[in-house]
């Protein structure tokens, strides 16, 4: 029987203190935007009540050694102990017996029930609950011994064995104790406030009749010896009686525990005034119970938490349901009003009426954060950071650059893109006001250029100056936004406006790509049975050549060619069918490669459905949850590095984007700075300023709809916005980039979101089947400042690192082989020449006659012969 509606409770404290928590201190007390569990914000406001730990005590040993041992504990979900391997279980939703509930039902019917009991020791509490007229004197001394008696906890500590307390220290006091406060990990997840009930449940053989006492505490006190963790507790209930078939009392035990961790329960039972009002909030929770048929499932299966849970508002009391859904109600209408209406007047889109008052303004409001920029950077989490994002960087940098330089014919390339993507990202890291974007080519302004390439050729346009008027006039217009404060226009994007923009850039991606490859298939069509193409750089017979490696089968000859029906060898093609066909005429024979399509299009399909899997990973069931993160962060890097790799491991002919090695513009016979007019006739710089109107359009949507998104309220930014300030920078760097005939940059969407996504704050420690709490990002300069420096430090280091991969090779061998064996490939590395001569001691004892440095390699024992060509 499945349990509805388990974990959703949290403490008051909690709430209030949400935004003040650091990932560092704890658990993160609010509950999370993306949490499993946590409730909602109309009942955070109306219950007050703390978190409930409550631990499950079992009588074991009878008839010889009574002891109460733990075996269960509940927080939002049920964790059982595993006596063999000494371990808690993983948090899993709780199933009961429908028995269970119902003989919990008659036994606190039939039994002790106080309400605001004023106990204020554990010795307090017993004699009222064993004080009942049913029991005989004996009776009551026996039951008060054995509640009195110590159970042993399992309390997990870190990088200490398992503890397990024992009757030896039934009489410790307090102080003694507290050493293990600190030790036990699960209580630094529980947040102040936090309470404690004990359920105890077992069987006597001295028991006639069942024992049932369910207690409320009207002031918590510590049960010291009850709990693993020293709380106060508010609740106490204790199941005994005779021995029974099966395990009827410790399910019972389970059953009250579950209940106790319901959050209608508990808020039931803590304003309960008498005993039907505890029988009412029981048979409450049965009605809602849904109950699975026997046999239809594995009873020993653990059903996980999952990942989300319905509101619990509507199982709770009708006046508590309306004072939450006028709370509810008014949240979800400032959430609409937020992101699916005109955004609300916060101080970054607040009109000054004053030329480049907004601009101002953002940097006033800026200045005070620069220096927590950098010393917020200062964490472990920005180091993996900057390599994830330096990765998806140095991707989009050679992917743009190959586009353009397509699109351009050679005017612009990789160089150029790796050079711009650094200097301008660098430099807007240092100067925007929100350095947490990260720039790049976007796809919109890459149709703009391949357009504007495009009507440069067909009107014989010199087009780099051509462009470089097209920049400055954007440059012109984008700042009369800026002095305008036209960004105050970003208030009026609705959800729907994000949302198409980032479909047109996915779209754009999506065309490029497949264009890319019917491109390649009209280049190289795919070859079929019977084709010409299945032979390669073949000759013709008597010409002195052979099949190469690259026709379909082994053969020896051209006569076996000949005789494999369907085949036919390419060097018998004349030129226009070798062409038409995809080879090169080469002399007297046809130069043809298998399939470079094919083989392409293998290549594309295998990298985009690594990258979904790998994506869609980090919610499946497969590695631990570290593994699963980092592949899911980076799916796209590992699929490409996969394609790459499988290209290069198969020795594929397919068309490869090449890397410039050389510090030069890629249209040879160019300077770094673009002449003003070239060939160009002088009206050319006043006609520039229509293109660039339809530019700075864009480029405006483009900047400010990413960052619209990257300041949504649900990522808690607390240094704020800066959308004059990040439109001006933008600005300015487009004169640069279009003066040495770089590529344009604008706020890239995906990238920056990845930024984000990789510097989330959330809090360490959590309860026990909760997500961690989402807490913030961690705003700073620093990560994408060294982000662009090391993009453009690669520019120059690719030769280097790979002088350096060499080395590291070299040293790598090592571990596989000895110092003798080395000896043979060239010489030890300087840290092991001292230790050699005591390997070689034995062959200079035999040879002592001969003192020449050969003499030891020329006599080695077994030593294999090199034969080095001089060539």
């Amino acid at each position: 029987m499945k349990l509805p509606g388990q974990g959703d409770f949290e403490s008051s404290d909690a709430h209030e203190n949400a935004h003040s928590e650091e990932p560092d201190s704890g658990l993160g007390p609010g509950p999370g935007l993306n949490g499993p569990s946590g409730i909602d914000i109309g009942e955070s406001q109306v219950s007050k009540d703390p978190l409930l730990f409550i631990q499950l005590n079992e009588l074991l040993g009878w008839p010889q050694a009574l002891e109460w041992r733990e075996t269960g504990r509940w927080l939002l979900f049920e964790e059982k102990l595993d006596m063999g391997a000494g371990r808690w279980s993983a948090p899993h939703v709780p199933t009961l017996e429908l028995p269970s509930l119902q003989k919990l039902r008659s036994l606190l019917a039939e039994g002790i029930v106080l309400l605001d009991c004023q106990a204020q020791s554990l010795l307090e509490l017993v004699e009222q609950v064993v004080s009942g007229e049913s029991l005989s004197p004996e009776l009551r001394g026996q039951l008060q011994a054995l509640l009195l008696q110590r159970p042993q906890h399992h309390i997990q500590t870190m990088g200490i064995r398992p503890c397990r307390e024992s009757n030896a220290f039934r009489k410790a006091s307090r102080d003694e104790d507290a050493p293990l406060k600190h030790q036990n990990p699960l209580r630094q997840k529980l947040p102040a406030g936090a309470e404690a009930a004990a359920v105890l449940a077992g069987e006597l053989g001295f028991l006639e009749q069942p024992l049932g006492a369910f207690v409320r505490l009207r002031n918590p006190i510590v049960l010291e010896p009850l709990t693993e963790m020293i709380l106060p507790s508010r609740f106490f209930c204790l199941l005994l009686g005779p021995p029974t078939l099966g395990r009827s009392y410790h399910e019972m035990g389970r059953a009250a525990a579950v209940l106790l961790s319901d959050p209608q329960f508990q808020w039931s039972v803590r304003r309960a005034s008498h005993l039907p009002d505890l029988l009412a909030a029981l048979d409450a929770f049965l009605q809602e119970v849904t109950a699975l048929p026997p046999g239809r499932w594995d009873r020993t299966a653990r059903i996980p938490p999952p990942k989300y849970l319905p509101s619990q508002h509507k199982r709770f009391p009708s006046k508590l349901q309306e004072v939450t859904s006028l709370s509810r109600q008014s949240a979800a209408l400032a959430e609409d009003k937020h992101h699916h209406g005109p955004h609300t007047p916060i101080p970054e889109l607040q009109r000054t009426g004053r030329l480049f008052g907004g601009l101002i303004q953002d940097v006033r409001r800026k200045a005070c954060w620069y220096t927590s920029d950098f010393l917020d950077a200062l964490h472990p989490q920005c180091f993996s950071a900057v390599f994830y994002i330096y990765l998806a960087t140095v991707t989009n940098a050679i992917t743009f650059g190959g586009l353009l330089g397509d699109a351009t014919e050679g005017a612009q390339g990789v160089l150029e893109s790796f050079l711009g993507t650094a200097v301008a990202g660098a430099a807007f890291c240092l100067m925007a006001g929100q350095p947490l974007t990260i720039l790049s080519s976007t796809g919109p302004v890459l149709v703009f250029e391949r357009l504007l390439f495009s009507f440069s050729r067909d009107y014989s346009l010199d087009y780099l100056p051509f462009r470089l008027w097209v920049g400055i006039w954007v440059t012109a217009f984008c700042l009369a936004l800026v002095a305008t404060e036209a960004s105050l226009l970003v208030r009026y994007f609705t959800r729907f406006t994000e949302e198409g923009f980032c479909a047109l850039i996915s779209l754009i991606f999506i065309y490029d790509a497949m264009g890319k490859m019917l491109n390649l298939i009209r280049a190289y069509p795919i070859q079929r049975p019977g084709s010409s193409a299945y032979g390669c750089f073949c000759q013709y017979p008597g010409t002195g050549g052979n099949t190469s490696e690259w026709t379909s089968a082994k053969l020896k000859d051209t006569e076996d060619i000949l005789s494999v029906p369907g085949l036919v060898n390419a060097s018998f093609l004349p030129p226009p069918e070798c062409i038409r066909q995809g080879g090169h005429p080469l002399g007297p024979s046809c130069h043809t490669v298998p399939d470079i399509a094919f083989f392409s299009l293998l290549l594309f399909f295998t990298s985009f459905l690594c990258a979904i899997a790998l994506k869609h990973i980090k919610n499946s069931r497969f590695f631990p949850s570290v593994v699963r993160k980092v592949l899911g962060d980076f799916s796209s890097v590992l699929a490409i590095l996969l394609g790459c790799g499988l290209d290069t491991f198969l020795g594929l002919a397919t068309p490869k984007l090449l890397v410039p090695t050389e510090f030069k513009p890629t249209l040879s016979g160019r300077g770094w700075l673009v002449s003003p007019f070239g060939a160009n006739p002088w009206w050319l710089s006043v006609a520039a300023a229509l293109p660039a109107l339809l530019l700075s359009i864009l480029i405006f949507m483009d900047q400010q709809i990413t960052a619209v998104i990257l300041n949504r309220a649900e990522y808690r930014l607390q240094k704020g916005a800066g959308f004059h300030l990040d439109l001006f920078c933008v600005a300015v760097l487009m004169l640069f980039t279009s003066a040495l005939g770089l590529p344009w940059y604008v706020s890239a969407t995906v990238i920056s979101l990845a930024h984000i996504d990789s510097l989330r704050r959330e809090s360490k420690a959590c309860i026990p089947g909760e997500a961690p709490n989402f807490l913030g990002i961690r705003e700073q300069r620093l990560t994408g400042l060294v982000v662009f420096v090391l993009t453009g430090v690669s520019i120059f280091l690719a030769p280097v690192l790979k002088l350096l991969g060499l080395v590291a090779i070299r040293k790598a061998l090592e571990w596989v082989f000895s110092p003798q064996e080395l000896l043979w490939l060239d010489e030890l590395m300087p840290e092991e020449e001292e230790t050699i001569p005591e390997n070689r001691s034995e062959p200079e004892h035999l040879f002592s006659g001969n003192d020449s440095e050969d003499s030891e390699l020329m006599y080695q024992p077994k030593a294999p012969e090199i034969n080095i060509s001089v060539n």
